[in-house]
Formats: C-alpha cells, sequence, structure tokens
C-alpha cells in the first residue's frame, strides 16, 4: 500500500534523529516517589535523586496540596466535564483565576490546560484576531527574543504574519530591541514584544526594567502602542524573594504575564494574567481555552493550595531554603572544578561540558549513580555549548546535593572533565 511508503519515510526521520543523538522518546519510566529522608524516584525499585526536575519547590508530594486535591476531586469528581462556555466554569477554576491575579497584581487571570496552550492562543489572539469580522487591527509587528521557547515561536507561527511583520532581537539586549522598533516605526500601527522570563536553557532571566525603559519609549510613537508579553513559567512562584518571579528580580512588569501551575506551584496548567480588557478579549477569541476542556478540578484545587501556601511561613522558608540551596551548589561545583554555560541566580544551573559525547556520558554515569540529570545536546545548545542541566529544589537535603556533588566528581575526574 502506498501508505507504507509514507510509514517508511517516518522510519527514516526518526532514524535520522537517533544518529544525530538528539531522540526524546526514550523516556525514563518513575514508579513512584519515596517521601523520607527526601523525594527520590523509583525506578526498576530503586530510589534515584532527583536533579532534573521543574518543581522547584518541592510541592508536587507536599500533603497540603495532596489533601486539597482530593478535597476537589471528591467535591466535583474526576474532570471538568466539558469546556467552560458549555458546561459552566467550576468554582473552583474561577477561585484559582482570582488567587492568579492577586498574586500577581492583575485585574484578572485565566487557566488554560497547559502552559504551552496559552502561548499558542495569547499570541495568535493578541496578533491576528480571531476571524475575518474581528476589530483588532493587523496592523502590527512582532518582534521576539531570539532564544523564545519552541511555544512562543509557534504561537508567531501560527498567527501566519507576513515576513515584513515578524522581527527578532538579540538575545537579551534592550539596545537592538531600541534598533528594531526604531526602525519598523511609522509601518506598522502596533507592536508587540514577546520574551521569556527565565530561559530554560540556562537559567538567566530577561532584565524586564530594561526592555520595559525601551518600550515606553517608543509606546506613543506607534499608533496602538507597544504591548510587552512575558512568558514566565521558569520563574514565577521559584524565583524572587517572594516568588513573583522575573518581574520580581527584575522589577520591571509585562503587561500581559503568562505562566504555569505545572513547576514550581507543583500542579499543572497554564495560566495568563493581564488588564481586564486583554482577559476578556480571550476568554471570546483564544482557541485553546474556548474549545479545550480546563484542567482537572483536583489539579485546580492543588494549585490553589500551592499559591496559599507560598504566602505562608512555610512557604516563605521553602524559598529560603531553595535559595540556601542553589548557592551552596554553586559554590561547591566551582570549588570541585566545572564552569557553568551562564551565569544563573535560579534552580536551573547549566554545567558546561562543552562535548557532546562526553555529556551523554556523564549524564549516563551519574544516572549509574542513581542521580537523575538531563543533558542538552547540539542542535538545541550552539556547538561546543553542550551541557548538563542541573535542576535545583527547595525538597533536596544538603545530603543530596552532597551526594551529587561526590558523584559528579567522580564521573568528571573519570571523564578528564575536571
Amino acid at each position: 500500500m502506498s501508505k507504507q511508503k509514507f510509514f517508511q519515510q517516518l522510519g527514516a526521520e526518526v532514524a535520522r534523529i537517533d544518529t544525530a543523538h538528539t531522540t526524546k522518546r526514550q523516556e525514563t519510566i518513575i514508579e513512584g516517589f519515596t517521601f523520607k529522608p527526601s523525594p527520590r524516584a523509583l525506578i526498576d525499585g530503586k530510589p534515584f535523586l532527583v536533579f532534573n526536575s521543574n518543581d522547584y519547590l518541592g510541592l508536587r508530594l507536599n500533603p497540603k496540596l495532596i489533601a486539597a486535591e482530593h478535597q476537589a476531586t471528591e467535591q466535583y469528581g474526576t474532570g471538568p466535564g466539558a469546556v467552560r462556555f458549555i458546561s459552566g466554569a467550576l468554582k473552583v477554576h474561577r477561585e484559582l483565576e482570582k488567587a492568579l491575579a492577586k498574586f500577581h497584581d492583575r485585574e484578572d487571570s485565566m487557566i488554560f490546560s497547559s502552559a504551552f496552550a496559552t502561548n499558542m492562543a495569547v499570541l495568535f489572539s493578541l496578533l491576528k484576531g480571531q476571524s475575518k469580522d474581528s476589530l483588532v487591527d493587523n496592523s502590527v509587528i512582532v518582534i521576539s527574543d531570539e532564544l523564545n521557547h519552541r511555544s512562543i515561536i509557534d504561537g508567531i507561527r501560527i498567527a501566519n504574519l507576513g515576513k515584513e511583520q515578524k522581527a527578532i532581537f538579540k538575545h537579551m539586549n534592550a539596545d537592538h530591541l531600541r534598533e528594531v522598533l526604531q526602525t519598523n516605526l511609522g509601518q506598522f500601527k502596533r507592536a508587540l514584544v514577546v520574551t521569556d522570563g527565565v530561559f530554560s536553557m540556562l537559567g538567566e532571566y530577561q532584565d524586564l526594567s530594561k526592555i520595559r525603559a525601551v518600550i515606553n519609549e517608543f509606546d506613543n510613537q506607534y499608533e496602538l502602542g507597544v504591548l510587552l508579553v512575558v512568558d514566565d513559567a521558569h520563574g514565577v512562584g521559584a524565583f524572587g524573594k517572594t516568588g513573583r518571579g522575573t518581574e520580581e528580580m527584575s522589577t520591571g512588569q509585562a503587561d500581559v504575564l503568562v505562566g504555569t501551575m505545572g513547576k514550581a506551584f507543583g500542579a499543572d496548567g497554564g495560566y495568563v494574567v493581564g488588564p481586564q480588557a486583554v482577559i476578556d478579549y480571550l476568554r471570546e477569541s483564544a482557541a485553546t481555552y474556548i474549545y479545550s476542556n480546563n484542567i482537572a478540578p483536583g489539579t485546580a484545587g492543588a494549585a490553589l493550595a500551592g499559591l496559599e501556601l507560598l504566602a505562608t511561613r512555610e512557604g516563605k522558608q521553602i524559598l529560603k531554603t531553595l535559595s540556601e540551596n542553589i548557592i551552596y551548589f554553586k559554590t561547591k561545583m566551582l570549588e570541585i572544578g566545572f564552569q557553568f554555560a551562564a551565569p544563573s541566580n535560579h534552580p536551573i544551573q547549566a554545567v558546561l561540558i562543552g562535548d557532546t559525547a562526553k555529556t551523554k556520558e556523564l549524564k549516563q554515569s551519574l544516572f549509574k549513580q542513581e542521580i537523575l540529570v538531563t543533558n542538552i545536546n547540539y542542535p538545541v545548545v550552539p556547538p561546543g555549548k553542550d551541557e548538563i542541566r542541573v535542576q535545583i529544589s527547595a525538597a533536596h537535603t544538603r545530603a543530596d546535593i552532597n551526594q551529587f556533588l561526590k558523584a559528579i566528581k567522580i564521573a568528571g575526574q573519570q571523564l578528564k572533565l575536571i
């Protein structure tokens, strides 16, 4: 049959990916977690230290979140039933949206099935509008940081803008952003600048105060202004003294902020916060909100409990522990002789290896010592920038970090990396 030829093409493409050492489908199967003395992933019955998780605050196994999830599930059932405009919104979903808006000091919020779905919908809606009858002016240029996340890139792609309507500014370079805005002045009625808050490969964060200053220079020069959209999925909850993310760290504010409950908040789902006009418009235009089920009510209950916990004394101590763990890890890694791919005060710590084969060997060596990390290789990062991405959590004990340090020192010496 002819389709067998197509299947052969698919097989050949998978083989090409395997040859390029960028395979992603060989997933480690985790059977469960231990709780004491600290969370460890059970793989083939063995407990592994987890240094490759976005659970920065250790909340996914927190008893308060688990209890809140159970309570919401008992009250509302296991699923939302249907999309919100058909069956209505569950109270727990609306309570979560109000709590998120309050947390970020915004007028309103709305939640999506994932942060990826949030970015896709927010960018498409704010760039293109949803119908031929839309009153949203399409004389727009979108300007994106060159290292933005795939969800941002795809959100721009599906808007199907003309080539002249898309521009890139150099990574974390506010001066180049100024040049791009100046160059396009008079050609478009409005501009949309979009950036990650924390960049997930390196743990760097955008200086939003500098970006905001540039945008303020041009806001009145574009007829419909310049809008700043920030995806701070890796920042919210885990970054800043109170967990307000990149905005708190850089004292700059987005016009529209995208976040997630699936990382620091220990649950799942994405969200956007912003002015009431923007949120109202998105409820009417965001396809992945209108036509897709919301997160499960139990998940919403857990996320709400995570938000509430962060404001308590316990939450503040968790943030303090996370900060102390990051400082300790960085200090000891430098003492051992490793280098970092970029300076980072975030839980993401990119250990520079620079060699694809040795990066994979280092990851495998740590796995044999029952430690989970992620190796990031070309083409995800530039040639010579291969790294081990280590993710620190408040759930890590000092003993956990010391065990990691001992293991990576042994492996590093064997591979002649240090």
